[in-house]
Order: structure tokens, then C-alpha cells, then sequence
């Protein structure tokens, strides 16, 4: 895919990620890998992933959930702030706070509880949620569709989209969602967040999105798609392990 780096500190780098600085730009492309830096989420990542533990499904959502407030609260240091007064009861205080308009989007089902932990964190934010699924178009279960049935979104002119969806595999639902919400009004700027994505499905979003300010958040990058379509190694299928099987 590439070539030179450049992390926020204006040094270039050869590679996929700086491990000391982990925002990266790829072709204008912001990612954040959270599985290049030694933090907490590291260990939500393991139970994820753990077949040994993937029959919990509380457990299950509770990880997707707080890796989505993790992500949430580094978003909020990229956002735009000014300094504002409050009164307390002893007199009057300044506190910088953010002035984005936040527009939380999700991507049904296995994004709920994923979205869930960004909500916690932007709690007065509007919200927005696209039905995507995939489909095979052939027999075999190797040529994958993706189908967008509903959508519900506010005005998004000149917000802040965070779009969260637990698993970017090809790119596609990521693509077709953000364009569904799209109809609504143009972001201003946009935050892909996914707990694990696969390296062709980072390719594919930096293609895409050459002429848009996205920054893209991911809980791990794995190398490989199977003939299905699924991150390997990944975890499985999200909404599955999140809510149960479906016909």
C-alpha cells in the first residue's frame, strides 16, 4: 500500500505505524491502530477473541462497549474547543469544551453495543443508524454484496460523523453506510471506528476516501481475509457473538 508515513510530530517513518506515535497519516488518511500501543484495550481485545470465552454474551457486548468509550475519548482530543464560563456556587469558573456538532452513526446489528460506548462519552450527541448486510451472490459463498435496507439521520452539514462498525472486512458496509448517511448532508469531518479490521479493508477506505478528512480508528489490523469474506484471524461474526445466531 505505501510508503512514507507521517506521524503528528512531522517526522516520516518507513511502515505501517510509529510505535511511539501511533496517529499516522496514510495519503492524507489519519490511522490510529490501538494494537501498536500497550493500553487497556489490548486486553478487551483478548477476551473478544477468545473462543474459550466467546459463549458470554454480556461479556461479549460489555468489551465491544468499552473499547467504543476508549475510542470515543480519544476522538475527543482531535475535536475543536474554546473556553467557556460557568458559574458554580462559589463564583465562576473556565472550562474548555468541545464545539463540534458529534453525529454518532452505527451500523446495524452487531454495532449496538459498539456504539453504545461512544454514547457514554458524547452523551448529548445526535445520532444516526443504517441497516447493512451482507449477502453471498453465488453459490460457493465467496463473492460477497452488501445491501443497505433503512436509514435514520439527522442534518449532517458540517458535523462531526463518527461512524462505528465492530468489523471492516472489505469496506463495503463502511462505504455504503457512510454514503447512506451522506443523503443527509455533508459531514465536515469523519471517524471511522472499527474494533478489527483487515488490512484490504484499510486499503480499500484509503481509496475511497482520498478526497475526504477521515480519520480511521481501529481496535487491531489483521492480515487476511478468508474465501468468505471473514477477518483471519478476527473473531468471528460480531453479531452473532453479540446477540445469537440467525437463520
Amino acid at each position: 500500500m505505501l510508503s512514507v508515513l507521517i506521524c503528528k510530530t512531522g517526522i516520516a517513518f518507513q511502515g505501517f505505524n510509529c510505535y511511539f506515535c501511533p496517529h499516522v497519516i496514510i495519503r492524507d488518511m489519519r490511522i490510529i491502530n490501538f494494537a501498536e500501543q500497550n493500553t487497556v484495550v489490548n486486553r478487551y481485545m483478548q477476551e473478544l477473541r477468545d473462543i474459550n470465552l466467546q459463549g458470554d454474551r454480556a461479556r461479549f457486548r460489555h468489551n465491544l462497549e468499552r473499547i467504543g468509550e476508549v475510542m470515543a475519548y480519544e476522538i475527543s482530543k482531535t475535536l475543536d474547543y474554546t473556553v467557556k464560563n460557568v458559574t458554580t456556587p462559589l463564583g465562576e469558573a473556565q472550562v474548555s469544551t468541545y464545539d463540534d456538532g458529534i453525529v454518532l452513526g452505527t451500523i446495524f446489528r452487531a454495532g449496538l453495543p459498539f456504539h453504545q460506548g461512544f454514547l457514554n462519552v458524547f452523551d448529548r450527541a445526535d445520532n444516526a443508524f443504517v441497516s447493512a448486510y451482507r449477502y453471498y451472490k453465488d453459490k460457493e459463498c465467496r463473492e460477497v454484496g452488501i445491501h443497505i435496507e433503512y436509514m435514520a439521520a439527522p442534518d449532517l452539514t458540517g458535523k462531526t460523523l463518527i461512524l462505528a462498525d465492530p468489523m471492516l472486512a472489505t469496506g463495503g458496509s463502511m462505504e455504503l453506510g457512510y454514503h447512506a448517511f451522506e443523503t443527509h448532508g455533508k459531514p465536515a469531518r469523519v471517524h471511522f471506528c472499527c474494533v478489527i479490521a483487515s488490512q484490504a479493508g484499510v486499503d480499500f477506505i484509503c481509496e475511497h476516501f482520498k478526497e475526504t478528512d477521515v480519520t480511521l480508528w481501529c481496535g487491531a489490523i489483521d492480515p487476511d481475509l478468508n474465501e468468505h469474506m471473514y477477518i483471519v484471524p478476527g473473531l468471528g461474526d460480531a453479531g452473532d457473538l453479540a446477540y445469537g445466531g440467525k437463520l
